[in-house]
C-alpha cells in the first residue's frame, strides 16, 4: 500500500489502493471522452491519482459513477451547441467563484469558439455584441437558476421558441451538475483553487 496523502480535506487515493468498485469508477473516468479531450488542467497527477472533482467521487464509487456519467453525457452527448454549453458552465463558475471550473472551461470555451472578448465579458458579468440572442438567453437562464432557483413564465416561453424545451431541460441539468461540482470543490478544499484564482481577480 502506498503512503497515504491528503487532497484538500480528503484522502488522495492512489490507483494501487482502490477497492474493486473504486477501480471500476477510476477506469470509467480515465477512459471517458473527457480524458481524451484537450484539457487545461490534468486529470491525474504523475502517480495516477485523480485530480479536480474526481478524487472525491471515488469515496462514494456507486454514486460517483452515476455523477460522472451525467457529466459525460452533458458534455459529450448533449444537444446544446458547444458555445452555449461552455457559456453556461463559465457562468456557473463565475456565480460560484469556482476558479478550477473557470480555468478548465475557459480552455474548453476557446475550443468551442468563444473569443477572448466574450470570455472577458462573462467574467465581468457584461454583455458582448457578438453574443447571439439565444446565447444571451442561455446566460439569463443560468443566472435565474442560480439566483432565483426558478424561471419565470416569460423565460420558459422564450426558451421554448428559441432553443426548444428539450435544450432548456438539458441546460437546467447542466447548471445543476456544474453547481454540484463547484460545491464539491469548495467543501473539500480541492487543491488548485488558489493557484487558479491568482489569474482570475474577478472570481
Amino acid at each position: 500500500m502506498t503512503e497515504p496523502r491528503s487532497y484538500g480535506r480528503l484522502p488522495w487515493l492512489h490507483p494501487d489502493d482502490l477497492t474493486e468498485a473504486q477501480r471500476a469508477l477510476y477506469r470509467r473516468i480515465v477512459d471517458s471522452p473527457r480524458a481524451h479531450a484537450s484539457r487545461a488542467l490534468p486529470l491525474t497527477d504523475e502517480d495516477g491519482r485523480l485530480m479536480g472533482p474526481f478524487n472525491a467521487m471515488l469515496l462514494s464509487p456507486e454514486v460517483g459513477a452515476a455523477v460522472q456519467e451525467v457529466g459525460t453525457a452533458l458534455r459529450f452527448r448533449g444537444t446544446l451547441t458547444g458555445r452555449m454549453r461552455e457559456l453556461a458552465i463559465l457562468e456557473v463558475a463565475r456565480f460560484r467563484s469556482c476558479p478550477i471550473e473557470w480555468v478548465a472551461h475557459v480552455h474548453a470555451g476557446r475550443r468551442a469558439g468563444l473569443t477572448e472578448g466574450e470570455i472577458d465579458a462573462v467574467r465581468a458579468g457584461r454583455d458582448h455584441p457578438t453574443f447571439a440572442d439565444d446565447e444571451r438567453l442561455v446566460r439569463r437562464i443560468v443566472a435565474d437558476l442560480l439566483t432565483k432557483r426558478d424561471l419565470g413564465d416569460d423565460v420558459v416561453e422564450a426558451a421554448s421558441t428559441s432553443i426548444g424545451l428539450p435544450a432548456a431541460v438539458e441546460l437546467l441539468m447542466l447548471v445543476g451538475y456544474y453547481d454540484l461540482l463547484a460545491l464539491s470543490l469548495h467543501v473539500w478544499r480541492t487543491p488548485g483553487a488558489e493557484t487558479a484564482r491568482t489569474t482570475l481577480p474577478h472570481l
